[in-house]
């Protein structure tokens, strides 16, 4: 790369970083997107609850927004993976894997996050087609059908009762004993919502598709879909490196203008947030661009 000095590095090229950089873009700032192509729904068929692109596969909504981000001549875009940054007297320097040493004012981390999800049979091949996080995402196409919330509970609780409104063929598996208060049983019950806690030893699965849950006593149950929540870790070590404080959940701690606890440091998209969608990604890049520009004019003016 000829020219290394940038404005502002955004380190993740998804929904969430492309939304920022369009945002800078549009101000004429000088931004390099770093991203190495790995985005999290990658395996997940088609976006929903998103106005204009409700349907859509989620690469055909990053493809054509980096086409139309890249049209803002001040933008630029490399496959890399940034491996380390530092903090200067005047901002960042930021090495990728690929050799390159780069200086930036500012950062946006929009890296996302990465499931950490259980080593059973099935499952990875399943996770995000028919083994799903969030019934505003998935959960209408699931309507109706034969469904299980993986979890216990005060999580497998609330999830109970969202996805009671989708369909009233709902069973919980909390793959040990069940963790509920009394009066949670008591309603789960007058709901008619039976609890398995029998432990899952597979799904049996077509192309990702939920056929059988088998359990590790044998017994196999059909099934069309299936909710959980995984443990999950920060995509990249980078903002924990910086110094950027975790919130108790493990997210990147952010003030209400998607500031980090490290000035000069923004954060983004799924790795700030348990609001997990794209468009919830779009929006809180969008602030993102638009509060760095605001810092970067703040020093400027």
């Amino acid at each position: 790369m000829e020219n290394k000095k940038f404005e502002v590095i955004i380190i993740g090229g998804s929904y969430a970083g492309l939304s920022a950089a369009m945002a800078l873009g549009r101000s004429l700032r000088k931004v390099l997107i770093i991203d190495s192509g790995s985005a999290c729904n990658r395996q997940t068929p088609h976006s929903h609850n998103f106005i204009t692109q409700d349907g859509v596969p989620p690469a055909k909504i990053s493809e054509k927004a980096k086409n139309q981000v890249l049209q803002y001549k001040s933008v630029a875009f490399i496959n890399d993976l940034a491996i380390k940054a530092e903090k200067t007297e005047n901002g960042f320097n930021v090495d990728t894997q690929s050799g390159e040493k780069l200086v930036t004012s500012k950062i946006i981390f929009a890296t996302g996050i990465k499931d950490l999800v259980p080593p059973v049979p099935g499952f990875k091949e399943c996770w995000g087609i028919s083994l799903i996080h969030c019934p505003y995402c998935h959960g209408f196409e699931f309507r109706t059908k034969k469904t299980g919330i993986l979890a216990n509970g005060e999580r497998a609780f609330h999830l109970a009762s969202l996805v009671s409104n989708l369909t009233n063929d709902l069973i919980i598996l909390t793959t040990g004993k069940a963790d509920f208060k009394p009066e949670q049983f008591a309603k789960l019950e007058a709901h008619r919502i039976p609890i398995i806690e029998t432990e899952i030893a597979a799904l049996e699965h077509q192309e990702g598709q939920v056929k059988n849950i088998v359990f590790t006593n044998g017994d196999r149950e059909i099934f069309d879909a299936l909710y959980a929540g995984f443990p999950f870790k920060q995509h990249s070590d980078i903002p924990l490196f910086l110094g950027c404080e975790l919130t108790e959940q493990g997210y990147i701690r952010v003030n209400e203008f998607q500031q980090t606890t490290i000035d000069g440091v923004y954060a983004c998209g799924d790795n700030t947030s348990r609001m997990r969608s794209v468009a919830a990604a779009v929006a809180s890049g969008n602030l993102a661009g638009a509060m760095t520009n605001a810092a970067l004019t703040k020093e400027l003016f």
